[in-house]
């Protein structure tokens, strides 16, 4: 009995890894929405051709706290890119599927900064990825762990 309890568990644990794999082995598993973490935003990621990028859809402050109007660009290198709003920016672009669990060769915009950085993005598991900016090598840069949402 004990035998059989042991042998149900191993098939059963094994059978939940590899449904794991496949997820991550998925190069779409990655699209969907995902609460940066801070919490102050979600950006929508999508693929378009062979490439995946993501846009912000939502932020926890959307208006700027002095005019109640839309916070904008403002710190983009590009005078008419100013003018546009954070909400609905694309942040994420040119992401390629490399291997299980990572896409990578594409590029990070922080509005926060108006800086544009080299990107890589690991999954972690379903519903939580990485996300590293840096510049040059990934070594030097920094990692924000990002939750899938789900809509209620």
């Amino acid at each position: 009995m004990k035998k059989n309890i042991l042998i149900f568990l191993s098939m059963l644990a094994a059978s939940i890894s590899s449904f794991g794999y496949n997820m991550a082995d998925n190069p779409d598993a990655i699209i969907g929405l995902w609460k940066t973490g801070d919490g102050k935003g979600i950006v929508q990621v999508y693929k378009e051709g062979n490439a995946y990028f993501g846009k912000i859809v939502w932020l926890q402050e959307p208006n700027d706290p002095n005019t109640g109007k839309p916070k904008l660009d403002t710190k983009n290198d590009d005078p008419k890119a100013r003018t546009k709003p954070i909400l609905g920016l694309v942040n994420l672009r040119d992401f390629k599927f490399i291997k299980k669990d990572s896409w990578k060769e594409g590029k990070i915009y922080d509005p926060k900064t108006g800086n544009d950085y080299s990107c890589k993005i690991t999954m972690i598991d379903n519903n939580t990825i990485e996300v590293r900016g840096y510049i040059g090598i990934s070594l030097i840069g920094r990692t924000d762990t990002w939750r899938r949402q789900t809509i209620k």
